[in-house]
């Protein structure tokens, strides 16, 4: 039971904490600050980290000298790292700190998919990150792999908004190979268990959609997790699933964007789903983040995978609004000696105005700063009008560069073009140079008036005269 506050600072263990400055565990860098007894380097190693040398101390081997790759030189720790194929995967970059471990009995443990909770290693156990561990449920224990462990695991609780006095269940042992394989043996069930239940939904006429199904470690609990727009009686599914299945069953309402991130995927950006890899607490999105960003309201540009508004239109919404206040009005017109101009569009983080002579349309466009829009207003306050929107000796801010623009994306379709068209102009000038090497036939020696006409292809084709018709067959006949 947690009831002290002082459980969630990362220095609560005083005795551990002053046990870890005496001593350092193995496998451990120790601290230069701490004084702690090191063996003496051996032969050929190097004086700091006793690691062998890499070739650049030279001859001396008590040289403090020591060259990129040596063991104390170290950057990342790869201890901290996790397995890529778990969602909400956490960096521990205190792994390789000395008394990290015993800082906290607390270690986190995830299940499927985007699953976690917080466990008590009461047992000290050696536990590190990636080890699959039995741990207490109700009923029986469930089975699951530690993602963290050490300082970090008082941080994601508070991050968790874990209450004063929550039960923290406990950590039983390392899993052993008869776990593994109950652990196995229940989640073969999890895809036929979720297209049954499904069914027997649509036969109770339930209005609702079960998304997943996620069976306890030993067997002996199933978790339904489903969505549904409006409440959900389904005290008679409950009923029909326990007879059919024999196992507990307990049904937990998640959202769209619960549902994606348990799913997983590829956003738009190239890169994993936010609700996927970091993000546990959803806030609502709506269409006025777009606004503020001048995005098109284009719905399916705007949806994500779970068919509602991205997370990540709220991330630099604050900054726009921010430099949106810079700007000025958007019903205000300038008056200048040229006449008025109005607002046309803005760029919010350029801080750049746009505007026009006309109201209606886009004509004399001129762009200039919002420095130089409140400078002009001012002066239309006071009943002065300058000469012109830009500001003398300042040239008017170039457009940004797209290197997108400089080539056409139809270039290699327009050589080929050129390429067509130059062999159908040789096709053709050789036709009719070998036309010309032919020699001509006498029309009159046919017996039949007949005259040569170009043919739709270009070659010259024999056409008879409507009145020559039984001329021209008594001459084929005698040929």
């Amino acid at each position: 039971m947690i009831t002290e506050k002082e459980d969630f600072v990362a220095d609560r263990p005083q005795h551990a904490a002053t046990a870890a400055s005496e001593t350092v565990d193995a496998g451990q860098r120790p601290d230069h600050n701490t004084p702690v007894h090191q063996p003496a380097p051996a032969a050929g190693s190097c004086a700091s980290c006793a690691s062998p040398c890499q070739g650049c101390c030279g001859d001396q081997a008590d040289s403090d000298a020591c060259c990129w790759g040596d063991g104390h030189l170290r950057g990342l720790c790869a201890k901290g790292c996790g397995r890529s194929d778990r969602q909400l995967n956490t960096y521990d970059y205190l792994a390789d700190v000395p008394g990290n471990l015993a800082a906290t009995d607390f270690v986190e443990v995830q299940f499927k998919n985007t699953r976690k909770g917080f466990y008590r290693n009461d047992n000290h156990l050696d536990l590190q990150k990636g080890d699959v561990v039995a741990v207490e449920a109700q009923p029986g224990h469930d089975i699951g792999v530690v993602t963290l462990t050490g300082r970090l695991v008082l941080l994601q609780m508070q991050k968790a908004n874990l209450k004063q006095g929550i039960e923290v269940r406990r950590v039983y042992r390392k899993a052993r190979p008869a776990d593994i394989e109950k652990y196995e043996q229940a989640k073969a069930r999890e895809h036929d268990t979720m297209i049954e239940s499904r069914q027997i939904a649509k036969n109770l006429e339930l209005q609702m959609k079960i998304g997943d199904v996620e069976y306890q470690g030993d067997g002996n609990k199933a978790i339904f997790y489903y969505i549904a727009d409006a409440r959900v009686d389904f005290r008679k599914l409950i009923k029909v699933l326990a007879e059919t299945f024999h196992v507990r069953i307990e049904m937990k309402q998640i959202g769209a964007r619960q549902e994606a991130g348990r799913i997983g995927g590829i956003g738009p950006c190239g890169r994993e789903l936010c609700c996927a890899t970091w993000m546990k607490n959803f806030s609502s999105v709506s269409t006025a983040a777009a606004r503020f960003q001048d995005i098109a309201p284009n719905p399916q540009k705007l949806a994500g995978q779970c068919a509602k508004l991205k997370c990540c239109l709220n991330y630099e919404v604050d900054t726009y609004m921010e430099a949106a206040r810079k700007l000025p009005e958007r019903s205000v017109n300038l008056e200048t000696a040229d006449g008025t101009f109005y607002f046309f569009k803005a760029d919010t983080l350029a801080g750049l105005v746009t505007y026009s002579s006309d109201r209606r349309m886009a004509a004399n466009l001129v762009t200039i700063t919002a420095e130089r829009a409140h400078q002009i207003i001012a002066m239309n306050a006071a009943g002065e009008k300058p000469q012109q929107l830009e500001a003398e000796g300042k040239q008017q801010p170039g457009k940004p560069l797209d290197l997108a623009e400089q080539e056409d994306l139809t270039r290699f379709d327009k050589v080929k073009r050129k390429q067509s068209r130059r062999d159908k102009k040789r096709q053709t000038e050789a036709q009719s140079a070998g036309r010309d090497k032919q020699p001509r036939r006498d029309n009159h020696a046919s017996g039949g008036n007949r005259r040569d006409v170009r043919g739709p292809r270009g070659n010259r084709q024999g056409k008879q005269q409507p009145g020559n018709s039984g001329g021209n067959s008594g001459s084929n006949n005698k040929a």
